[in-house]
């Protein structure tokens, strides 16, 4: 169903993005490079944490990003990463597949300047083995998500 949230969000925005289906596994950052044949920062990794006042957020980075505690801190007070049973269940989608789009409930989402680096980006499309390609510009507006630099 997750992957079919994505297709129906798309589709309610009218946005013709084909969605990449292999045979084989895209969970990770590196499965995904390797299976597209790109460098692991063009991988749009999802992340969810709950923040200090207790929202849930997606933060969608580079692949290859690290967060830099302090500005997560600066940007969105205190933070911790969901357990994956929590992420699957508040988004709709698998580990693995998370992405900001088809959500089983309304998140906020911010996109990190890390994918600034990239004129293409490929984001999981809600299952271990999917991805659309798209610009970071065009991530960020389809999902009304912030541009943060916390990474």
């Amino acid at each position: 169903m997750s992957l079919q949230s994505v297709r129906e969000f798309f589709l309610a925005r009218d946005l013709d993005l084909p969605i990449v289906e292999l045979e084989v596994s895209t969970a990770t950052v590196a499965l995904a490079a390797e299976a597209h044949g790109v460098e692991p920062g063009r991988i749009a990794k999802t992340l969810a944490f709950r923040v200090r006042d207790g929202r849930v957020i997606l933060l969608v980075a580079s692949g290859v990003a690290r967060i830099d505690n302090r500005k997560f801190r600066e940007a969105f007070g205190k933070g911790k990463m969901l357990p994956p049973e929590e992420v699957a269940e508040t988004t709709g989608h698998p580990v693995g597949g998370v992405c900001p789009f088809g959500l089983a409930q309304a998140l906020p989402v911010y996109v990190d300047a890390s994918l600034r680096n990239f004129d293409e980006v490929l984001p999981a499309a809600g299952s271990v083995n999917s991805v659309v390609r798209m610009s970071p510009d065009m991530l960020a507006s389809v999902t009304q998500a912030q541009w943060v630099d916390v990474c």
